[in-house]
């Protein structure tokens, strides 16, 4: 071979090493983390139609008077006598004249939800606040209902899925000029190739969709969304608390906050011969009579709840509780007169705050909806599909009695595989440290093995 050949051949060596140690973890990838995008895609779209499930599933407490009112605090002196040793958490501002008032009441770091005739104070029903059905979808989607474990597998599942997308693109961008195969499937060549471009150009239409989605979920997640708040905190001169929250356990201390009663405030209630072990006797919340038409009249983003002071917040407040983002506004209300003292709006927010609460408001469908969700509809299809024409793929190429993962390389391994570990490990932490597990027991353990090399492809 001559000198010219030998320069020539070692760089097409070096880039069939790196596509192949690519098309490895893309594999490996995806054998971890497909079950996972298929249960977070299902469970997405499900709730991406929370604003037409959710007043669907209430339907029957949207018209239930047509008497007047009566005040709001006798409103929620009928829920909490229905919820004994429970506090004020929020009155709901009701949306019509007509509608069940909504009134949610806590107890320690739960949080009940209550409907209430507002013209005959009839309790109508009582529910816990996760029991609802779309919260459940909510943790379902988040947590996989398993809590801070759960949450931990999600981040992982995303964090792999990342990878999987990212190097998904690298092994199928376009390298010629041809758009059959890269814009859409071929029809005419077999199933093999049919199956090869289904999966090739749906992984191109759908990719930077799905990493925006995987992205802007992040800061839910327990350890990179909680190692972001500590920056925040570190970082950010506004001490206003962030608005999301990173997995059921910062929830809960958050409502179990917003439940205890200010130790400032005074039992306007206290009467002889009344309770003193129950909450509701040490609050007075009488003043939400005069507060409510104060904040009717700011016309904030439905839902509006106004809260009593706690241990969150040593004020009246109410804020807008919409799932558009960019739209809440929260206010801080004189109690005696019903002056609002304080106006903080989204854009009053600091910058990092502003850009978590535009991707969470994309993520879930709401920023500029119904084609924020019809976008959102699209990318959890496109996963569904991904991951049934990987999984097709496999089986019909998978050789008998062994995995099926690309054989492994050797030139350039060390050094390619050291620099993903760095950049993502940098980037993703808890992936990170899970790949470099996975390396550990490839080249420590399994290479051992003579039959589990061969398994999986090591040989």
């Amino acid at each position: 071979m001559s000198p010219t050949s030998s320069f020539v051949s070692e760089p097409r060596s070096r880039r069939r090493d790196t596509h192949r140690l690519i098309w490895r973890w893309h594999f490996y990838a995806g054998l971890f983390c497909l079950p996972f995008v298929l249960w977070l895609a299902i469970t997405g779209t499900i709730y991406l139609f929370k604003p037409q499930l959710e007043p669907w599933l209430e339907r029957h407490y949207a018209n239930v008077t047509h008497l007047p009112a009566q005040a709001p605090s006798a409103q929620v002196a009928a829920a909490l006598h229905a919820v004994p040793g429970s506090v004020l958490n929020a009155y709901v501002l009701p949306e019509s004249s007509e509608a069940a008032t909504r009134v949610l009441l806590g107890r320690g770091s739960e949080l009940i939800r209550v409907f209430v005739d507002p013209s005959t104070l009839q309790v109508l029903n009582v529910v816990g606040e996760n029991d609802r059905f779309m919260r459940v979808v909510f943790y379902l989607h988040g947590e996989l209902l398993l809590g801070r474990g759960g949450s931990i597998l999600v981040e992982l599942a995303a964090s792999w899925t990342i990878l999987m997308l990212l190097s998904g693109l690298y092994l199928w961008w376009p390298r010629n000029a041809r758009l059959a195969g890269v814009l859409y499937p071929r029809l005419r060549h077999g199933s093999r190739v049919f199956w090869r471009d289904l999966h090739a150009v749906t992984g191109l239409w759908i990719s930077l969709l799905a990493l925006f989605l995987l992205l802007s979920g992040l800061p839910w997640t327990t350890t990179w969304g909680g190692t972001l708040r500590s920056l925040r905190h570190a970082l950010v001169a506004n001490t206003t608390p962030p608005d999301w929250t990173t997995g059921s356990a910062s929830e809960r201390a958050q409502i179990r906050l917003a439940n205890t009663p200010s130790s400032s405030e005074h039992a306007g209630m206290n009467m002889p011969g009344m309770a003193m072990d129950d909450p509701s006797m040490a609050v007075d919340y009488a003043p939400i009579d005069r507060l409510a038409p104060v904040v009717a009249a700011q016309r904030l983003a439905p839902p509006v709840l106004i809260a009593p002071p706690s241990q969150k917040t040593p004020h009246w407040t109410a804020r807008s509780d919409t799932d558009n983002r960019p739209r809440r506004s929260e206010l801080i209300l004189d109690e005696n007169t019903g002056a609002v003292l304080q106006r903080t709006t989204f854009m009053q927010k600091p910058l990092l705050d502003r850009i978590i609460g535009y991707g969470i408001a994309i993520h879930e469908g709401v920023l500029f909806a119904p084609l924020n969700q019809v976008l959102g509809v699209f990318t959890a299809l496109g996963l569904i599909t991904l991951c049934s024409s990987a999984t097709v793929m496999w089986w019909r190429r998978r050789p008998a009695g062994v995995l099926g993962a690309p054989p492994a390389t050797g030139s350039g391994y060390r050094h390619v595989l050291i620099g993903l570990l760095v950049l993502l490990g940098l980037l993703l932490p808890l992936f990170g440290l899970s790949m470099l597990l996975v390396v550990l027991i490839e080249q420590g353990f399994l290479q051992r093995s003579k039959r589990a090399r061969a398994f999986l492809g090591l040989s």
